[in-house]
């Protein structure tokens, strides 16, 4: 199980939640309630499951592919740390994980 944090944009609010290995992020960020979109379901063809990983987190994924690198070019608010939910797989190895819901959006599918 990986331990998931989620901060609000605000960082007001903290949510801990546990997710099994394999579990996708998206899919761990809704399901918790967490206002993460994933408009084109997970198929890498928009931004609305941009999310920010803490720094200390960052290293321990793998390394985004140049598809998900070139989706994160037009996310608004994107920084170094950015990635898309839809794309991070948790695995067994990744005890805990942190990330921060953007406070804004852009939905490249124009929905």
């Amino acid at each position: 199980m990986t331990r998931v944090v989620f901060i609000s944009a605000d960082g007001e609010h903290k949510q801990e939640v546990e997710a099994p290995a394999g579990s996708v992020l998206l899919d761990v960020a809704q399901a918790a309630g967490q206002p993460l979109e994933g408009t084109c379901e997970g198929q890498m063809a928009c931004s609305t499951c941009h999310v920010i990983v803490d720094a200390a987190d960052f290293a321990k994924l793998k390394k985004a592919s140049e598809d998900e690198e070139d989706m994160l070019d037009l996310a608004a608010a994107a920084t170094r740390t950015s990635r898309l939910s839809c794309q991070i797989v948790l695995d067994e190895k990744l005890e805990s994980l942190t990330v921060r819901i953007p406070g804004e959006f852009n939905n490249m599918q124009g929905m």
